[in-house]
C-alpha cells in the first residue's frame, strides 16, 4: 500500500497536468472530446490521491520510518489516534491532506454541476485542474511526504506536545475544508468571467460551496479556540496570532458574500463587489497558506521556514494577476441593474454590513502583514500586537452588531417612517432596558455595556421575526405553535437559519464582553498551604495545595498538582494542572516540558489554573485565573455552527422556485414592514 501510495502521487501529477492542458484546450476550441477527457483525468487525479493518502497513513500507522515525514512526527510509543493525525501535522503531510480536499470537492464539484453549469464546466474544469496541479508541483518538488533518509533511525522523533490533544483531530480538518472549498467557487468565478454569463445563474453553485466553505471555517476557527484555551495556557482563546488572523480573514469575507448575493438576487445590484469577494476569499486563503508555510511570521502555529512559501508566493501572485484581469476586463458585463433608491433601506445595510466586514478584514490583514512589510522596507521588524487589533475592531465589531439586528426590520428598496416605528419600537426598547441592567448590576466598561444593550436589541429583533412567521403560520394553516416554529425554520431555512446564525453572534459578543472582568493571579503554595481569592462576581474562593507529584504515563513523564477548591465556604472539588515532559521508547526526552491547564467550568465563570514550574520542597507556583463567561463562548459558536449547518442543508426545488429567497409568508412580512 505504501509503494502503491508513493507511485500513486506521482501519476496524480500526471493527471493534474493533462486534465489541465485538455481542459483549457477543449474549453477554448469548443472540442467536447477534450473537455470530457479533461473532466475524467480530473475523476483519476483525485483516485490517484485518494491512493497516495492511504499510502502515507498506512507509513504512520506502521511506523515506517525510513520515510522522513514519519519519522519526524510520530514515534513507536505515539497513540495510534495521533498517528493518524500527524497526517496534517507536518508541511508534507499537511499538504496531500489539502490537495485530498481539493480532489475530492473538485470530483463532486463537477459531477454535481455537470448538467445545470453546462455552459460554466468547460472552464471550471481545468481551473480546479490547475489548482490541483500547483499543488500536487509543490508536494512532489517541494515537499514530499514519500522522501526516504539515507538510514533507517531506531525511532522517530515523536509529534509535538502541543498537537497531543482531541483538538488535533478535528481542529485543522474543520479548517482545511473551509480554506479549500474557496477554490469552487473561484474557478466558478473564472468561468463565469472568461464566458461572460455573469447573470444570477451562476450565483447558485457558488452560494452552496460558499456556504459549505463558512460552515467548515466557523467549525475550525470555534475548535480552534477551544484547543488553544486548553493547550496553550495562557488563559484566553484568541491572542490575535498571524495565523489565527489568517484563517479568520477568508471567514470575514465569506460572511460579507453570503449577505451582499441577496441584494444582487434581489435587486440586481453590487455584482462586481460580489465577484471581487469570491475571487478574494480564495486568495486570502491562499494568502494564509503562505503565511503558515513561509516562515516569514512567528506564530505557534507556524510550520518551520521553508522553501514551499516561495511556491505559494509565485502561485498568489499569479492568481491576483489572472483575477484582475479578468474583472477589470468584464466591468462592463458587471454593471449593476438598478440603483440604491434610499439609505433607509434593506440594500442600504447590507452594504454598510459588507463595509465593516471588510474594514475589520483589511485592519487584520494590515496588522498582520505590516510586520513583514516593515522589515523589508526598513530591515527592522514592527510587531503589532492585539492592543492595535482591539482598538480598531472592537468599534467596528460593535457596528457590525448594531447593523445585525438593524437589517431584517428594514424594508427593501425604501422604508417609510411608520414602518420604522413599528419594527424598532419594541427592539429598541428592549435593548436599552439591558443596557440600563447591566449598569445597575455594577458593569462600568463602556464596550461591554453597548455590547450588552446591542445584544439585547438584535435578540429582540430575531424573536420578533420568528413571533411573527409563527403566528401567520398558526392563523393561515392551524398549525400548533411548535409545528408552526418547526415548518417556518424547515421550510425557510436560508432565512430562518440566518437567523440562528445571528442568536450565535450575540451570544458570541456577550461572551466576549465578559473578558472585560478576567481575573489574574499568581500564586505559589507548598503541600498544605491554601490562598484566599475573591472573583469578578464576589465570591470568595479558597485553594489548598495537595502538593507536587510525579509519575509516567504513556509517552510522558507528568508533574502535577491538585487544589482542593472551596467557593462560599462549599466544596466544589480538585482541580488538576500538570506539566509533561514527553519521552520517546527509548526514554529520551524529547521536546520542551508542555503545559496542561487545569479548568474548572461553569456557566458564568471558568477557575484556569497553569502550574508554571515547581521547586524540590513540594511547592508549586501557579496562575490562577478567573475567566468569566467563557463556555458562552462554545454554546455561541455551537449556535452558529447549527444555524450554518440549517441554511446549507439542500432545499427541494420547487421551494427554491418560490419568490426571491422568500416563503409563502415573507411577501406579507414585506408589506408590513412597508406600510402598505
Amino acid at each position: 500500500m505504501i509503494l502503491i501510495g508513493e507511485l500513486s502521487l506521482w501519476v496524480a501529477l500526471l493527471m493534474a497536468a493533462w486534465g489541465t492542458t485538455a481542459g483549457f484546450a477543449g474549453a477554448y476550441t469548443g472540442r467536447t472530446e477534450l473537455q470530457a477527457s479533461g473532466e475524467r483525468a480530473l475523476y483519476a487525479m483525485c483516485g490517484f490521491i485518494v491512493l497516495a493518502s492511504l499510502g502515507l497513513w498506512t507509513a504512520l500507522v506502521t511506523s515506517d520510518f525510513s520515510f522522513r515525514f514519519v519519522a519526524s512526527f510520530t514515534s513507536a510509543n505515539l497513540p495510534t489516534p495521533y498517528k493518524l493525525t500527524a497526517f496534517w501535522a507536518g508541511q508534507a503531510g499537511s499538504l496531500l491532506f489539502w490537495a485530498l480536499i481539493l480532489s475530492l470537492y473538485s470530483a463532486i464539484a463537477v459531477y454535481t454541476g455537470r448538467k445545470s453549469n453546462r455552459e460554466l464546466m468547460p472552464w471550471v474544469v481545468p481551473t480546479l485542474s490547475a489548482i490541483a496541479l500547483f499543488f500536487i508541483l509543490t508536494l512532489c518538488f517541494g515537499a514530499n511526504p514519500y522522501e526516504r533518509l539515507d538510514f533507517i533511525p531506531l525511532d522517530g522523533r515523536g509529534m509535538n506536545p502541543q498537537l497531543q490533544n482531541p483538538g488535533m483531530a478535528a481542529h485543522p480538518p474543520n479548517l482545511y475544508l473551509g480554506y479549500v472549498a474557496t477554490a469552487i467557487p473561484f474557478a466558478y468565478a473564472v468561468a463565469a468571467l472568461i464566458t461572460r454569463r455573469l447573470d444570477n445563474e451562476w450565483l447558485t453553485s457558488v452560494r452552496r460551496w460558499v456556504l459549505v466553505a463558512w460552515f467548515f471555517n466557523t467549525v475550525g476557527i470555534i475548535i480552534g479556540m477551544w484547543w488553544a484555551y486548553v493547550e496553550l495556557g495562557w488563559g484566553g482563546y484568541w491572542a490575535w496570532d498571524p495565523v489565527e488572523n489568517a484563517s479568520f480573514l477568508p471567514w470575514l469575507v465569506n460572511t460579507a458574500f453570503l449577505h451582499s448575493i441577496m441584494v444582487q438576487e434581489k435587486r440586481g445590484m453590487l455584482r462586481k463587489w460580489n465577484v471581487t469577494l469570491v475571487v478574494s476569499a480564495f486568495l486570502l486563503a491562499i494568502l494564509g497558506t503562505f503565511i503558515t508555510r513561509s516562515g516569514v511570521i512567528s506564530s505557534v502555529h507556524a510550520f518551520a521556514q521553508s522553501s514551499v512559501g516561495y511556491w505559494f508566493l509565485a502561485f498568489l501572485v499569479l492568481a491576483i494577476a489572472v483575477s484582475a484581469y479578468l474583472v477589470a476586463t468584464r466591468l462592463r458585463d458587471l454593471e449593476a441593474r438598478a440603483e440604491l433608491e434610499s439609505m433607509v433601506s434593506r440594500e442600504a445595510s447590507f452594504l454598510f454590513n459588507n463595509l465593516l466586514l471588510v474594514g475589520i478584514a483589511f485592519s487584520i490583514l494590515w496588522g498582520t502583514l505590516f510586520p513583514i512589510l516593515s522589515e523589508a522596507v526598513r530591515g527592522t521588524k514592527i510587531t503589532v500586537g492585539p492592543p492595535f487589533f482591539n482598538q480598531v475592531n472592537i468599534p467596528l465589531g460593535l457596528a457590525l452588531l448594531a447593523l445585525t439586528g438593524i437589517g431584517p426590520l428594514i424594508a427593501w428598496r425604501r422604508a417609510s417612517v411608520p414602518n420604522l416605528k413599528r419594527q424598532f419600537t419594541g427592539p429598541v426598547v428592549i435593548g436599552i432596558v439591558v443596557g440600563a441592567l447591566v449598569v445597575a448590576l455594577g458593569m462600568r466598561a463602556v464596550h461591554a455595556i453597548i455590547a450588552y444593550a446591542l445584544g439585547g436589541f438584535v435578540l429582540a429583533t430575531i424573536i420578533q421575526e420568528f413571533q411573527k412567521g409563527i403566528v401567520a403560520r398558526h392563523r393561515m394553516y392551524g398549525e400548533s405553535f411548535p409545528v408552526a416554529l418547526f415548518r417556518l425554520v424547515v421550510r425557510n431555512r436560508r432565512r430562518y437559519g440566518g437567523y440562528i446564525v445571528h442568536v450565535g453572534v450575540v451570544v458570541l459578543f456577550a461572551a466576549f464582553a465578559g473578558l472585560a472582568f478576567k481575573k489574574e493571579l499568581d500564586v505559589t503554595l507548598k503541600g498544605g498551604q491554601s490562598y484566599e481569592a475573591v472573583d469578578p462576581y464576589g465570591n470568595h474562593w479558597r485553594f489548598v495545595s495537595q502538593g507536587v507529584s510525579q509519575y509516567e504515563e504513556l509517552n510522558r513523564l507528568t508533574t502535577a498538582v491538585l487544589l482542593e477548591t472551596w467557593r462560599n465556604g462549599k466544596h466544589v472539588g480538585v482541580i488538576k494542572s500538570e506539566k509533561r515532559q514527553y519521552i520517546d521508547s527509548n526514554k529520551n526526552f524529547t521536546f520542551e516540558p508542555s503545559t496542561e491547564v487545569g479548568i474548572m467550568s461553569g456557566l458564568r465563570q471558568d477557575v484556569y489554573v497553569v502550574l508554571a514550574g515547581t521547586t524540590g520542597d513540594d511547592t508549586a507556583e501557579m496562575r490562577i485565573t478567573f475567566n468569566p463567561l467563557v463556555w458562552w463562548v462554545w454554546y455561541g459558536g455551537l449556535i452558529m455552527a447549527i444555524g450554518g449547518l440549517i441554511v446549507t442543508w439542500p432545499q427541494a426545488e420547487r421551494r427554491k422556485a418560490q419568490a426571491g429567497y422568500a416563503t409563502v409568508l415573507e411577501p406579507q412580512h414585506e408589506r408590513a414592514r412597508a406600510g402598505a
